[in-house]
């Protein structure tokens, strides 16, 4: 099963601006979708489900590409967003740290297509198995929470069993890298880093700086902040404090979260530790949505023509 020809005829790039906590926002999924490529947003980001709910009226008036909600599964706000999704009769949802299997049914009544967002072979396969209509393959080099294998033989293996729509996330920097995915086998891909930084998103204005400034060496892989392998910016570790080469890569996640996270005692990640992707190397400037866009229109016809 492909993706359904009413959300690939509403593309103008087999792109999603990836849901990103605290950047993305209604500005920079409305922006995407008008551009002609898929907006996410976590609902997470919103501070309550009323909110979001009043996020969802706002980007459903939006004409262009379709957007995708992010659910955090095992978010103590789930059951409340997913009455609100499912209330909008959101087209697309994606589904993040943890199985999709208890949000399938509910979002399947109301005809939504559900990705799953997946690290490894097995839970490709536990996301099949438990009803998802494709799967968002998390590869070494996406920012935030990544995987590690490899994209080319992680695309792969899962198109030898699945043959659902397939995301590549993890590296995409440009129209060549998006050129790349499709000639691997997938339907889309995620672009988050270079979105961070345009002038819609929700990121701190140093925090954009720091990304256009940070080369691909300035992307540490560390368990330290999450306890789960997470792409985090060295400038931004050291500004906060801390030695990205003295890291505590044995941590566990409850741990994690109680030095790091909401009322944690040291500086708190993603406020004040900032993510980033391999993909920083590609940013270089705080351009609009439709200006990114465009020139990843342009480069992707370049890639296209170059291998025709």
């Amino acid at each position: 099963m492909s993706l359904p020809a009413a959300i690939i005829d509403r593309l103008r790039l087999p792109l999603i601006a990836a849901p990103m906590l605290r950047v993305s926002g209604p500005e920079l999924v409305t922006a995407a979708c008008t551009a002609g490529v898929i907006g996410a947003f976590p609902t997470a980001n919103a501070r309550t489900a009323a909110e979001l709910d009043d996020w969802l009226s706002r980007i459903e008036g939006t004409t262009g590409a379709p957007y995708a909600a992010n659910l955090i599964i095992r978010s103590p706000r789930l059951a409340a967003d997913l009455r609100v999704l499912v209330e909008h009769r959101v087209e697309l949802v994606i589904t993040s740290v943890g199985s999709p299997a208890p949000v399938i049914d509910p979002l399947h009544e109301v005809g939504a297509l559900v990705l799953a967002d997946v690290a490894t072979l097995h839970h490709a396969e536990r996301a099949v198995a438990a009803g998802a209509d494709g799967l968002i393959l998390l590869t070494a080099g996406a920012g935030g929470q990544t995987g590690w294998l490899n994209p080319f033989a992680f695309v792969r293996a899962v198109r030898a069993f699945f043959d659902g729509p397939v995301v590549l996330a993890g590296g995409i920097s440009d129209g060549h890298a998006l050129h790349a995915a499709r000639a691997l086998g997938c339907d889309l891909a995620y672009m988050g880093t270079k979105f961070l930084a345009t002038r819609e998103s929700r990121a701190d204005p140093a925090y954009k700086r720091m990304v256009a400034e940070a080369d691909l060496d300035d992307i540490v892989l560390t368990r330290a902040f999450t306890g789960l392998p997470t792409s985090m910016l060295a400038p931004a570790i050291r500004a906060a404090g801390l030695d990205p080469a003295a890291l505590d890569e044995s941590i566990s996640p409850a741990d994690a979260d109680q030095l790091y996270g909401h009322g944690g005692i040291g500086p708190r990640r993603w406020s004040d530790v900032w993510s980033a992707g391999h993909s920083v190397s590609g940013v270089t400037a705080a351009p609009s949505v439709a200006e990114l866009v465009e020139q990843t229109a342009t480069e992707f016809a370049e890639a296209r023509k170059g291998f025709s």
